[in-house]
């Protein structure tokens, strides 16, 4: 049975509507419902209420933080975008390629293409970690 601590100590995982929301905070910073929508509506039809109820159940979780001292409310991410990045990257490792890395980029630049500019970085990656 979990304790109440393990239940705490337990990421939460944004589903994809919720990390659509969080991609245009991280790029815009803290906004109001009205604006993320905005951006949403740049990509897909989305209703504004829908977008204030995702938000408010992402501020009820503790993925984003509503600021209530002004008429409008503003939203911030709670945690920085790299350290949810990571996070999220890691579970996808471990669920998919049983924690293997090495896999992943296989496969990915197996069934992509890769620019000169992406091989000339991941090199530079291996470089670094070759020199460590």
């Amino acid at each position: 049975m979990k304790s109440e601590k393990d239940i705490k100590d337990k990421k939460v995982e944004p589903t994809k509507a919720e990390l659509e929301i969080l991609q245009v905070l991280w790029i815009y910073g803290p906004s109001t419902v009205r604006f993320v929508n905005d951006k949403l509506n740049e990509q897909r039809d989305v209703n504004y209420t829908s977008t204030l109820k995702q938000m408010q159940i992402m501020a009820d979780k503790g993925i984003v933080k509503r600021d209530e001292s002004q008429m409008k409310h503003i939203y911030h991410v709670v945690e920085e975008e790299q350290k949810t990045k990571d996070h999220l990257l890691e579970r996808f490792v471990d669920s998919v390629y049983q924690g293997s890395a090495g896999k992943l980029v296989m496969q990915v630049l197996g069934n992509k293409k890769a620019s000169e500019e992406d091989i000339a970085s991941i090199k530079k990656i291996l470089d670094k970690l070759d020199k460590q």
